[in-house]
């Protein structure tokens, strides 16, 4: 049966029109086959565009529509429940792309709307063959997994078990907290760190509502939103928690000294330890790969020592599978690898650190009881460099992108730095000061002005050690002096990069990256928390480096997303889904193979479809050697179809 098919062409304001003669292409859509009803007018998707659409679908009696606009991305949603709303079926309409794929990219106005016209072309022919399809409902299971511990975990667990929701937080240390609990205090108004976040760790151990998994990792991760499976591998700690006196005479009694991580390497920890005092939760682990051995035993010293028999050997891992509807990505960052940095002396002299390492030096609860020491003679340093950008903003040998939060942490630095060491003396040097926050650049100003912090705009040449001093050569470029300074100690503003096994996290949930290993997001304006897999969320510096207000908006903002799933009864799924006509399938599998979404499975001989899990690229349909498998609305039929407008006079 012959469609009723009305067209209308958006001038975008300029975008469009101002490459595109929009009433010119408009009338000879006019004169194509099955349209009925062909209009321009400035902005489609205002209201009165809108109202338009609707007026022409009841007045003409069209059936379909195609709208000559933007990307369907923005607005495919849009104009189709403007279709609904008119009394046709929303999978009626189709979006014709002629502002990315035609004004935007085209000088020549005669070219342009001339591609214009058989892009529209195309997308007529298209819906002249559409079904007209409903949404694919599907219950939703009201819990939700957030995966990292750090603050951005913590916020995300707590606003979404507030709302009544069931929480599983996974944390692979043994405590969470994250790399907020290891800072001394935060910028710009200098709070302890680890007051203003230990209570939300208590909280988050306590919430009827979240399960705190630490010393675990997602395994692997199955389904579709509104109904993920995930297997999570809890790691033996040997130790019940529920025996356990916290008495630490098994600290005392283990023989083995390894770095603390916690305290980057600046003091050492037994094999047998509690991460630091206001863990969560308050228990001890084990370090299998640093203890002696337990097949066979060959210390057993805690054992021997604890005598509420708390120490159990024989652990073992544990795979635990749980439902979820929605997924919180929080796996925050790790500072550039020192390795990479050697020009700058890191990892060769004793008494050059990273940011977080002199944070621990600040910290009343560090390796000095907040003394600022220098790591080699423990003596204080009366003169310390901080250099800005070490390994950020270098595409020629390190990382292109700017850290964001380096300007604002080296100014605290330096400020806390005078606070502990009044007649020192602190130098910065920075490429320039980037400051954007509240109360940001006020902070900044204070470091030069009440602290005497001087600034030099200029790169460092080379760190070298000389008489006990960390030798600093660099250029000051605003006089065009070069500068040498004989150092206590040297503190580099690193890097931050995704955090280990980022990317192989990312592989298991099927979400993106960009260039920089960061978690890539559906949009960068209009869906900043989402990634391209539906229900999964992304909060904190998984997503890119920023700071502790930011983190915390976003993990609040992925939450609400989350909850937005979690308080629905039923979901729904765009109907445009490859279906199998089993008497053309032979069952060979090829569609299975190629599937990026594993929404095909074999049964019974035949390829089966999970409408859910299937998204409609076609790939299957593509590969499939007996033409079984096609895709809902476009069809091969359909796609020839195009084929033939879009080339076609």
């Amino acid at each position: 049966m012959k469609k009723r098919i009305g067209v209308f062409v958006c001038h975008c304001g300029i975008n469009i029109a101002g490459t595109v003669d929009v009433d010119k292409a408009a009338k000879k859509l006019a004169e194509h086959q099955d349209v009925e009803h062909s209009v321009d007018y400035v902005y489609m998707c205002s209201d009165p565009g809108q109202n338009m659409i609707k007026e022409a679908i009841k007045e003409k009696k069209l059936d379909s529509i195609v709208v000559s606009c933007c990307s369907p991305t923005l607005h495919e949603s849009t104009f189709r429940k403007a279709a609904k709303e008119a009394g046709i079926n929303e999978f009626q309409c189709e979006i014709a792309n002629i502002r990315e794929q035609c004004s935007w990219v085209h000088k020549d106005k005669e070219k342009a709307t001339e591609k214009a016209e058989k892009i529209t072309k195309s997308a007529v022919e298209r819906v002249a063959k559409n079904e007209s399809l409903e949404p694919i409902g599907f219950p939703v299971t009201s819990r939700a997994l957030v995966i990292g511990g750090g603050i951005a975990g913590i916020q995300a667990a707590l606003d979404i078990a507030d709302s009544g929701y069931e929480v599983i937080l996974v944390e692979r240390e043994p405590s969470i907290g994250g790399h907020m609990i290891q800072l001394s205090e935060t910028f710009p108004t200098l709070d302890c760190s680890q007051c203003i976040l230990t209570p939300k760790m208590v909280e988050v151990s306590k919430h009827p509502n979240i399960k705190l998994m630490t010393y675990s990792e997602v395994q692997e991760i199955s389904g579709y939103v509104g109904n993920f499976n995930v297997k999570i591998l809890k790691k033996p700690t040997y130790v019940d928690p529920d025996a356990c006196t916290l008495c630490d005479d098994c600290t005392e009694a283990c023989p083995v000294v390894v770095p603390n991580e916690f305290d980057l390497g600046l003091t050492g920890r037994k094999a047998i330890y509690i991460p630091f005092p206001q863990a969560i939760p308050a228990t001890f682990t084990l370090d299998i790969k640093n203890c002696p051995g337990l097949l066979p035993i060959a210390c057993g010293k805690c054992a021997d020592v604890c005598e509420p028999d708390a120490i159990d050997y024989d652990m073992e891992p544990e795979v635990v599978e749980e439902k979820v509807g929605a997924i919180v990505v929080a796996t925050g960052f790790e500072q550039y690898d020192k390795e990479k940095m050697k020009e700058y002396g890191y990892g060769k002299y004793p008494d050059v650190l990273n940011g977080l390492q002199f944070e621990r030096l600040l910290s009343a609860s560090g390796p000095t009881q907040g003394k600022v020491l220098r790591p080699s003679d423990h003596k204080e340093p009366k003169e310390v460099v901080f250099i800005q950008c070490v390994g950020s903003r270098d595409p020629e040998l390190h990382c292109s992108y700017c850290s964001k939060i380096c300007c604002m942490y080296t100014a605290k630095h330096a400020m806390l730095y005078k606070h502990h060491v009044p007649d020192g003396q602190a130098y910065i040097f920075y490429i320039d000061i980037r400051s954007g926050g509240k109360n940001y650049e006020e902070f900044v100003q204070r470091t030069t002005e009440e602290d005497g912090v001087v600034y030099l705009r200029g790169k460092v040449s080379k760190i070298f050690e000389e008489n006990n001093k960390i030798t600093v050569w660099g250029v000051d470029t605003l006089t065009g002096k070069e500068i040498e300074i004989n150092a206590d100690m040297v503190v580099l503003a690193m890097a931050l990069t995704p955090s280990k096994n980022s990317q192989e996290l990312a592989k298991k949930l099927k979400l993106s990256t960009d260039k920089d290993g960061f978690l890539a997001e559906a949009h960068p304006k209009l869906r900043p928390v989402e990634s391209i897999t539906s229900g999964m969320f992304l909060a904190g510096a998984a997503q890119a480096p920023k700071d502790i207000p930011e983190v915390v908006a976003q993990a609040s903002g992925a939450a609400a997303k989350a909850i937005s799933i979690l308080s629905q009864e039923q979901l729904f799924h765009s109907p445009m889904v490859a279906e199998v006509n089993e008497t053309l399938c032979t069952g060979c599998g090829m569609c299975i193979d190629v599937c990026p979404y594993e929404a095909l499975s074999l049964e019974q001989g035949k390829a089966e479809v999970n409408r859910v899990l299937c998204e409609g690229c076609g790939t299957c349909s593509a590969t499939c050697l007996r033409a079984a498998v096609k895709v809902k609305n476009i069809t091969p039929g359909q796609i020839f179809e195009m084929i033939d407008a879009s080339v076609g006079g």
